[in-house]
């Protein structure tokens, strides 16, 4: 967690952006009878990070998410009323695991609100749920219709074991590219379909579709092409990693290509120029609806630091 922290300040003052958040985990993070020391150490490192940006110690802006356990775990209560005490005003957002439906949502939603309304914090928390089980999948569009959902993730591998084993081990995996191996993630049926689902509901809601983790941290060519067909195949525009490591591949793989941010630079230079009507540009005709694309690209390229100052484009970004 220290050495994410440290990445994200790192690259925070290199790009001049936050361009990734860490998440501090409560759930899988904490031994069997220590959830209460472990939420205790989450939170002192989240308020010693608010601290030094407080007292100006350290200068950027952080993005500190923390993970609590379900809502039906003994320790859910115990996590919200150590992590929003001191630290409440540290987290971006909280992460609800093994969020079967809307209900659970509701209830997450009284239980925090409830030790906000104790600490200093004025503002709402959003959520961020995790998709882990075939239930959740079938309620996922009243999950995605919450307003205090404002991100989908999806657990693969609780996804696959929840299927008592009618998705074989291979589907939490990566395959190796050329290879003859069982279903992996990306091909075994029920988990795309899975995925594609959360994708679907998450546009369709306005929400933002985070993809999986790959287990395979000590491979970056995987980490990255995975990362790729995530963003360029399936619809997501987050990816979970689970090791420092693994976040310059992803970050890689979700940032356009520089080719990318030069062709909507010019189509959208040459659109504004036109009053925004339609324009041929290298004999292909865009209109309006190509210019919310491009623009949309344009956007990602700002948030991710790709978009250079000199670019003509840049302007619009400038206050």
């Amino acid at each position: 967690m220290v050495k994410a922290l440290t990445l994200q300040d790192e690259m925070t003052q290199a790009l001049g952006a936050c361009v990734f958040d860490v998440t501090l985990d409560c759930e899988d993070g904490a031994p069997v009878g220590g959830e209460k020391e472990h939420a205790f150490m989450v939170s002192a490192l989240a308020a010693k990070g608010l601290s030094a940006i407080n007292s100006k110690v350290v200068t950027s802006v952080r993005r500190v998410a923390v993970r609590l356990h379900p809502v039906d775990h003994p320790a859910f209560e115990q996590d919200v009323e150590i992590v929003l005490g001191d630290a409440a005003a540290a987290w971006c957002h909280v992460m609800i695991p093994k969020v079967d439906s809307a209900a659970d949502i509701d209830r997450a939603t009284q239980v925090i609100d409830a030790a906000l309304a104790k600490s200093r914090r004025v503002d709402p928390l959003p959520l961020h749920v995790l998709i882990e089980s075939p239930m959740a999948v079938h309620q996922l569009a009243r999950i995605a219709a919450h307003s205090r959902v404002e991100s989908i993730s999806f657990g693969l591998m609780d996804f696959v074991s929840a299927h008592g084993g009618a998705i074989p081990a291979s589907a939490m995996a990566v395959a190796e590219s050329g290879s003859a191996a069982p279903h992996d993630q990306f091909s075994h049926p029920l988990v795309v379909r899975a995925k594609l689902e959360i994708s679907a509901a998450c546009h369709a809601f306005g929400k933002v579709p985070s993809h999986c983790v790959v287990t395979e941290f000590k491979r970056p060519d995987v980490v990255l092409a995975a990362a790729r067909r995530a963003s360029r195949e399936l619809g997501f525009t987050r990816m979970w990693s689970i090791h420092p490591d693994q976040i310059r591949p992803i970050l890689a793989a979700f940032t356009p290509e520089q080719s990318e941010v030069e062709q909507a630079s010019h189509i959208i230079c040459q659109a504004q120029a036109a009053g925004w009507a339609p324009i041929s540009v290298s004999g292909v005709l865009h209109d309006r609806a190509s210019y919310r694309y491009y623009w949309q690209v344009l956007e990602k390229a700002h948030q991710t630091a790709r978009l250079q100052r000199q670019d003509p484009a840049y302007q619009y970004f400038t206050a």
